[in-house]
């Protein structure tokens, strides 16, 4: 139902086949080879990093912050302590590169400083008001005791899981060179329990693989922790994302606009307008030869009257394409069951809706649906069609669908890429289900804002 139809399309994974980076696919699960992938010593150095870092961290922030709060009884105590943030938000985007480094965590840069007045006192004023500094701040104290916490527990498991699996080839170290049997498993006054025998060798080696196999899930979760922290104390708010993103839908917006302004200026000059001029143009010769020819004149009022309702054929057609008057006057039903009949396939039209939404919403689902089926003409070679519109909660949801050839793809930068530029811009989605040889299904979600006085 898009612009592009059956490319692009891998095969299934199958079953025992693991897919790796990069369109790899791997035999053995995933719970057997996390121990030697990459992935998993990446994390476990992130871990292990973890600890002296944060010991600076903490340090410099303890240090700098109760510095510049015992100087603020003089002048010096605002600027000391604009700069203990100032370091903070430098350890920010360090520690921001190494979460993108090691842990694959992609966080974006914060909202800068805004500077209400140019100087040094407006740079402290800027940096003293930010929320991303304290947040720095929080993040350096607040680091410490949990890469304590990780850093403990990552070493306890991944050096007993190690040890305990390698101890087929070492064990023979303790009679050698320590005086005992094997690794001590119990003992009192009167008797010792070693791990001595083949068994119990063998066991040991079972229970070290057992902790091995543990230890990178142990390491995630751990790591998901930082990732969490990283995320929210170093990354935008979530009110600065906000802003970005309605900015930037905005713009969408504003283009958009611009857009059919220029499609409805281009459609006036070269349909109607020249047209209009044309029909001017005849009726001014007519003029002239009603005395000389009445039968030609006639002939040219005839013409001309053939031009006038052309003309009105094409300005209903730009009106409608704005916004139509049966949208207005009867509602999403009869507007889309008229977008349906003009469809080259038989579409079939269930709204199911107690009231209206508000004309703006309205007026985006119309055109949504009628770009929809617009594709389904040109491009699915499609049968049949249907369209949908119903209300779930605060949601209004909108679904087409076709038994055509499939293969839409909203990454493809077809039409359906800017149809869902223009939902986002309103806080709505667009989902495409299309597999290759059909059928297709796309649906829309807009947010449900109720009519209002017309």
């Amino acid at each position: 139902m898009a612009t592009e139809y059956g490319q692009g399309y891998g095969l299934p994974t199958g079953p025992g086949h693991a897919q790796g980076v990069g369109g790899r696919r791997h035999r053995m699960p995933a719970a057997l080879r996390a121990p030697v992938e990459g992935r998993a010593w990446r994390e476990l150095a992130y871990v292990l990093l973890s600890l002296p870092i944060s010991i600076l961290m903490f340090t410099y922030a303890v240090t700098m912050v109760s510095l510049g709060a015992g100087l603020l009884v003089t002048f010096l105590g605002v600027p000391v302590l604009a700069a203990a943030l100032a370091g903070c938000r430098g350890i920010g985007s360090v520690e921001r590169a190494r979460a993108r480094g090691l842990l694959g965590l992609d966080v974006g840069e914060p909202e800068p400083l805004r500077l209400k007045r140019q100087g040094f006192m407006g740079w402290v004023g800027a940096v003293l008001k930010s929320g991303t500094s304290w947040r720095a701040l929080l993040y350096s104290v607040l680091q410490l005791p949990w890469a304590v916490l990780s850093f403990t527990v990552t070493v306890t498991v991944w050096s007993l899981g190690w040890s305990l699996l390698t101890y087929p080839l070492w064990f023979w170290v303790l009679p050698t060179y320590a005086g005992q049997d094997g690794i001590q498993l119990y003992g009192d006054e009167q008797r010792a329990i070693y791990l001595d025998n083949p068994f119990e060798i063998a066991v040991t080696a079972g229970v070290g693989l057992l902790f091995t196999l543990a230890t990178p899930w142990i390491v995630r979760a751990l790591t998901t922790v930082d990732r969490v922290m990283v995320h929210g104390l170093l990354g935008p708010s979530r009110l600065a994302t906000r802003v970005v993103e309605l900015e930037s839908d905005r713009g969408v917006v504003v283009d958009t606009a611009a857009a059919d302004l220029r499609r409805i200026e281009r459609d006036l000059h070269d349909g109607a307008q020249a047209r209009l001029v044309s029909l001017a143009m005849d009726l001014g010769l007519a003029k002239e030869k009603l005395r000389e020819d009445p039968q030609a004149a006639a002939r040219m009022v005839d013409e001309a009257h053939g031009e006038v309702k052309t003309a009105l054929q094409e300005l209903r057609d730009l009106a409608r394409g704005i916004h139509p008057a049966v949208l207005t006057d009867r509602g999403l039903d009869a507007a889309l069951s008229a977008v349906a009949s003009r469809c080259t396939v038989p579409v079939q039209v269930e709204v199911d809706l107690s009231e209206r939404p508000a004309p703006a919403i309205e007026g985006i689902a119309y055109f949504t649906v009628s770009e929809l089926l617009q594709n389904v003409s040109k491009h699915s070679r499609a049968t049949w069609a249907a369209v949908e519109v119903w209300r779930s909660e605060e949601r209004l949801m909108l679904q087409v669908a076709d038994n055509g050839v499939g293969g839409a793809d909203l990454s493809r930068g077809s039409g359906l890429a800017g149809l869902a530029e223009r939902l986002d811009a309103v806080d709505g989605i667009l989902v495409v289900d299309s597999p290759a040889g059909g059928p297709t299904r796309v649906t829309a979600e807009l947010p449900w804002r109720a009519e209002r006085t017309r």
